[in-house]
């Protein structure tokens, strides 16, 4: 195994870890108020480390063979508390797929998170048991089949959400304009 997959799984596994560790802060409340600019950094912090599994050459498996892992651990605890945290934002609306589909599907946005966590665990699993190529290939794998369109799709709902939160503030001058005319 080259130094150059080392380094790069290095940096794919702190970007992980860090993911994991801030969404499940998040989803037992820490935050408060600021939940949806934090689980925005999160996904985006995230992403980066997905872009940089795009951007490497294919990581191949010796006989295209994943290693059995145990089973992974269950994180519906984890998304049913992002689900609580996030109330009446939770669902929103996505395009799977820009190009081959462009039906409005529905989505969640504790499910998108969530799925990326599960992801992420599994490659970290091989990871940390010493199998870097095998954590590699499932991270890219897994980035360009599931994680990497719901972290992209999180980041597009969390983005509006912020900006919605920012941006749609009420006009002051027509509220004394509304009570001027009502007395």
């Amino acid at each position: 195994m080259s130094d150059e997959w080392s380094e790069l799984a290095g940096r794919i596994a702190q970007h992980a870890q860090n993911y994991l560790d801030g969404l499940t802060r998040l989803a037992g409340g820490e935050g408060g108020d600021a939940i949806l600019p934090l689980l925005l950094v999160e996904v985006a912090q995230v992403s980066l480390a997905g872009a940089q599994l795009g951007a490497v050459e294919d990581v191949i498996l010796q006989g295209n063979f994943e290693p059995a892992l145990s089973a992974d651990p269950d994180i519906d605890p984890l998304r049913t508390a992002l689900a609580q945290q996030l109330g009446p934002v939770d669902d929103y609306a996505e395009v799977f797929d820009p190009y081959k589909d462009t039906t409005v599907t529905p989505y969640r946005l504790s499910d998108d998170l969530a799925a990326v966590a599960a992801d992420l665990i599994h490659g970290l699993r091989h990871l940390q048991a010493g199998r870097t190529l095998e954590g590699l290939w499932w991270l890219q794998y897994s980035y360009f089949n599931t994680w990497g369109n719901h972290a992209g799709a999180a980041m597009r709902a969390l983005q509006a959400l912020v900006a919605h939160t920012r941006l749609d503030v009420v006009d002051e001058s027509a509220i004394q304009a509304a009570e001027e005319s009502a007395v």
